[in-house]
């Protein structure tokens, strides 16, 4: 497994969020809680002369890394598209026309508010079906079914999983990095906050967390290219520890901002904001969790060490 991207993905990694910062960063967030399908129409007119949409995740690993670097530059500034259902949209003939890729859970919720088009639902229990949005003014829609598909692609199941916590890892990315940079400008008993040792344990303790997700993304990326018959599991996994970090740095980096509050002037609280229907769709903590000993059953998620060598 490599704790690295290839040189090719950390370069559209890189050119995407300088393109995004480019047309407002975080601002695109706060103007498309007005409009979702405006700020989904930016983010799409803004990645696609990188190429973005001419990727196709499951085809190579270079472009599933690639697929992986996007997402992260989208969520390190809260972009309101659902990028990573978009790169997932299946190819061939019999997907014209299809948005992108959502799972669903019981009560039949996408982060696709908003928008339009066929989309193809995907759940973890083979269900297949192509669906619509219905019109709602927020990031989630209830989906109108309109016919099933008999395939059910547990890989790309998974890679949905997947490239939705590389884009919360740009989240929890930024959120630090405002947090640090705060703590260090601040003055605070003619000190900056970052000189005293509370605050640095706390700020320890969320980086931990987030070098943690870092390293599992990377894994599960790794379980999808290798074609891993426990890339679900990773991929649930993967999605338990995100929603976990994101709720331990995201914290933090509002505890760190609490002289100005919770409030909408800041950037921080439009970065939280945006990665809320993330956190909660297709299933949240509990649900997670459950799935995830659902699909294990009486098999663990396999370490560096094999039962043998466990065992010994």
């Amino acid at each position: 497994m490599n704790t690295e991207l290839c040189a090719e993905a950390l370069e559209i990694g890189q050119l995407a969020r300088r393109a995004l910062d480019g047309v407002g960063g975080i601002e695109v967030a706060r103007h498309a809680a007005q409009d979702p399908r405006a700020g989904d129409e930016l983010v799409q007119r803004t990645l696609l002369p990188l190429g973005a949409f001419d990727l196709d995740p499951l085809g190579s690993e270079i472009e599933l890394e690639a697929a992986a670097a996007l997402c992260r530059a989208a969520g390190s500034v809260g972009a309101p598209s659902p990028l990573a259902e978009r790169l997932l949209r299946p190819h061939g003939e019999n997907a014209e026309g299809i948005e992108g890729a959502v799972i669903v859970g019981p009560d039949r919720r996408a982060r696709i508010g908003g928008l339009e088009g066929t989309w193809w639902a995907l759940d973890l229990h083979g269900a297949t079906t192509l669906v619509r949005p219905r019109s709602v003014s927020g990031p989630i829609a209830e989906l109108e079914v309109l016919e099933g598909i008999a395939d059910q692609p547990e890989r790309r199941v998974a890679a949905v999983l997947v490239l939705g916590c590389w884009t919360l890892l740009g989240t929890l990315d930024r959120a630090l990095e405002m947090a640090c940079g705060y703590a260090q400008d601040r003055q605070q008993f003619g000190a900056p906050l970052s000189s005293f040792q509370g605050l640095q344990f706390q700020l320890t303790e969320a980086e931990v967390e987030r070098a943690g997700l870092e390293v599992l993304a990377h894994h599960a990326l790794w379980s999808l290219q290798t074609g891993r018959d426990d890339a679900l599991s990773d991929g649930l996994a993967l999605r338990l520890a995100g929603l976990e970090a994101a709720e331990v740095v995201l914290r933090t980096a509002h505890q760190v901002h609490g002289a100005i509050g919770f409030c909408d002037e800041t950037e921080l609280s439009w970065l939280s904001r945006s990665v809320e229907p993330l956190r909660r769709l297709p299933f949240g903590t509990s649900q997670t969790t459950s799935l995830l000993g659902e699909c294990l059953g009486a098999q663990p998620l396999t370490g560096l060490f094999t039962s043998q060598e466990a065992a010994r």
